[in-house]
């Protein structure tokens, strides 16, 4: 393959996705085919080949030519390189290609949203240039020749293109974080701006490319104030770029993201661990790096390079021997220490700027036989005595906690003696056990947060019930051929006696059957009223009816009686009941309440053992253990119980026993501060429809009315319970 030209290195502008970190690899799928379909290019085809002066080659093929290069950027730990296709979906089917070169082990394409990056997983840093020629894009790669180990690794978050115009600076702030690092946050005008951020000695370089600085930012902020890593920050323009220099103080890492039109920079203070090589809290190794190239070495000879290399001062066992031949190029040195000391066998002891390197036998040996020594005089030393004043715990259960053989806070010489009165520990033991019993004083002898549980339970009914009910009566007399009289009634109590006269015609009289007063019906002719107690065929009323409508019919050519009254009840009844149980209690510390009623009922008793009083508790229950957690919010473990008398159960022999209606739950929830939820609820619904009516005649259609009587009843009940924490806040209060 011929030489691909040199070009202009041009490294388009990127910007963080979601506010992700710069070095970040690994993008979340987001609708991918979708944005497949949506996008008007794709790659189509990736091929990986050697150029010259060992330069390697990749060529992506595209449905379409693009306008600009491929943004893009590179970082050296762990290095990678990453270009991202602006409005180009991924055609190639899959995600990720093994290459195995000597400088490129595979290229993952991932496509999120409209874009798609590909990102070069290297061997060994490299740079790189891109270059459009028609549907191809072709990124060469090139060893980073003569990179010295103290160069400074420079991050780039993007760079303008030739031609466009100047970025601002919009404001500059500081601020500090909850674990008191340095945040410095830099508002631009857009988030196009190109952002190169270095090292360079004790201080961090920020340049804002092709960007200018009003003249109030122009200025030097003094944060030493915010107890930070963070000393100074000085913003100020350098040439055609705005230049932002911090100086922090002590050890302290960095890192940097941007967020749309926001850039900041983290400075994190870093605790000095004195058995580490190297300081800070990323992985991996992170010494300057250095080369080495022995034959036939002595490992004592290498170990004194890498400890004048560093400054250490490393003492090497004399039992630490032997030759080896190794080549390291561009490494950091305490991988290459890490290298050395595994092929050897050695192991190495770290203590402030002190390094001991031995081989890991003699050293496990050296440990085992101070850990010895350091018993014996345990059992040798003298015992002292000391004094603990408790003020928020109590002394025996500090005491208990001691002298629990798990936990093995005393020695076995050791004991503690409580003085209740005074709530005084007394603890004898070594010094070096005494200063761990006061250790653990400091930490357990506190004040404990207080929580305040409210808790509403509310219950709600709906009601509603129709009732419609009829009493019908109906009474008459008949004469048959002249022969036969008859008469129809409520009753055999209202039944019309019928009587002959001398003309031979039928008389029926009727009583009433409260008065016994006769009246009669004749030939048509009343002879004598009619009585104010009908007597009824239908009596189907509604039990205390809202409402009656009653109606007589007489036919005095017939002797013909009726009587219809219609009773109506409609009800409809809506309650609430609101029971609201609070509680305080400590952290960690399960606190109950319950109001309510004890109801006695009596046992049958037996030959040998007479009849007994027993209760049953009908309350209102809350059992709540709160734990506050680090962010404020409040993990409760709750039960509440609400308890109502129900029917009474018959055992027999007049004795009777309530049933219990309960409602519970029972459940563990995470509450912010002050926030209420609600934890359960019931929800129940009864529909009940009664018909009484009379065989028959009471499924006639419409007259089937007046033989029946009906009722619909509706009833809802609903619990909701409802629960809000709150953490009481600690307050002085001064007497005079």
């Amino acid at each position: 393959m011929s030489p691909v030209p040199s070009t202009t290195l041009n490294r388009p502008r990127w910007r963080a996705w979601g506010g992700a970190a710069i070095l970040g690899a690994a993008f979340v799928f987001l609708g991918i085919g979708q944005a497949l379909a949506q996008a008007g290019n794709s790659i189509e085809a990736l091929t990986v080949a050697k150029g010259s002066s060992g330069r390697t080659v990749v060529k992506f093929t595209l449905t379409a030519p693009l306008a600009n290069p491929p943004a893009g950027f590179a970082i050296n730990n762990p290095p990678r390189i990453a270009l991202d296709f602006p409005e180009t979906g991924n055609g190639l089917g899959r995600t990720a290609q093994e290459v195995g070169d000597a400088a490129l082990r595979s290229v993952n394409v991932v496509q999120a949203g409209n874009r798609t990056r590909v990102v070069f997983n290297l061997n060994k840093p490299q740079t790189f240039e891109t270059q459009i020629e028609g549907n191809t894009v072709l990124v060469t790669l090139t060893e980073q020749a003569g990179l010295a180990a103290d160069t400074p690794t420079v991050s780039r978050f993007a760079e303008a293109r030739p031609g466009e115009a100047t970025h601002v600076l919009r404001d500059v702030d500081f601020r500090r974080g909850k674990n008191g690092e340095g945040r410095i946050v830099v508002d631009l005008s857009d988030n196009t701006t190109g952002i190169d951020i270095r090292q360079q000695g004790k201080v961090l370089i920020v340049d804002f490319i092709k960007t200018t600085v009003p003249r109030n930012l122009e200025r030097r902020l003094d944060v030493g104030d915010f107890a930070t890593p963070v000393v100074s920050v000085d913003t100020f323009s350098q040439g055609g770029n705005a230049r932002m220099v911090i100086e922090p103080k002590g050890l302290w890492e960095h890192s940097a993201y941007q967020t749309d039109n926001r850039f900041i920079v983290e400075i994190k203070p870093i605790q000095e661990d004195p058995n580490k090589l190297t300081q800070g809290t990323r992985a991996g190794y992170k010494g300057e790096k250095l080369s080495l190239n022995f034959q036939n070495v002595e490992v004592r000879a290498v170990l004194q390079v890498i400890a004048d290399f560093t400054g250490l001062n490393i003492i090497t066992s004399d039992t630490v021997t032997g030759s080896l031949t190794l080549r390291l190029k561009d490494i950091p040195w305490d991988q290459a220490l890490d290298i050395i000391m595994q092929t050897k066998g050695l192991d190495m002891r770290k203590n402030g700027n002190v390094v001991l390197i031995a081989p890991r036998e003699e050293l496990a040996v050296k440990e085992k036989q101070q850990l010895e020594a350091q018993q014996q005089i345990s059992d040798l030393e003298p015992l002292q005595t000391e004094m603990f004043q408790l003020n928020y715990q109590k002394a025996d259960a500090v005491q208990k906690l001691l002298s629990d053989k798990d936990g093995k806070f005393l020695s076995k010489r050791g004991n503690a003696v409580v003085d209740a009165r005074t709530n005084i520990l007394f603890v004898q033991d070594t010094t070096a056990r005494l200063e761990e019993v006061r250790r653990l004083i400091r930490q357990i002898d506190i004040i404990v947060r207080q929580v305040v549980i409210e808790s509403r339970i509310v219950v709600a009914d709906d009601k509603f019930s129709r009732q419609l009910g009829v009493r019908f009566g109906m009474q008459t007399g008949f004469t048959l051929n002249k022969r036969y009289a008859g008469g129809i009634g409520g009753s055999l109590a209202s039944q019309p006696v019928v009587t002959t006269t001398g003309t031979g015609l039928a008389t029926t009289v009727t009583r009433d059957t409260r008065t016994q007063t006769p009246y009669e019906l004749a030939s048509g002719i009343a002879t004598a009223g009619y009585s104010d107690s009908p007597q009824l065929n239908v009596n189907l009323p509604v039990p205390n009816p809202a409402g009656q409508v009653a109606l007589t019919l007489i036919n005095l050519g017939s002797g013909n009686l009726i009587n219809l009254e219609l009773s109506a009840l409609e009800a409809d009844s809506r309650g609430k009941v609101v029971s609201s149980p609070r509680v305080v209690t400590a952290d960690n510390q399960k606190a109950s309440i319950e109001q309510g009623t004890e109801i006695p009922y009596v046992t049958p008793g037996s030959a040998n053992s007479p009849a007994t009083v027993q209760f049953k508790k009908a309350v209102l229950r809350l059992d709540v253990t709160p734990q506050i957690t680090p962010d404020n919010r409040i993990i409760m473990t709750v039960e509440i119980r609400k308890d109502s008398v129900g029917q009474l159960v018959n055992l027999g022999n007049g004795f009777t026993v309530p049933a219990i209606d309960t409602k519970n739950v029972t459940t563990q929830i995470a509450v912010n501060n002050g926030d209420t939820a609600v934890i359960g609820g019931i929800y129940e619904e009864t529909v009940n429809n009664d018909v009484t009516k009379l065989p028959f005649l009471g499924d006639l259609p419409l007259v089937g009315y007046l033989f029946k009587t009906t009722n619909k009843a509706v009833e809802k009940t609903e619990l909701l319970i409802f629960l809000t924490p709150r953490v009481v806040k600690e307050s002085v209060t001064a007497v005079r």
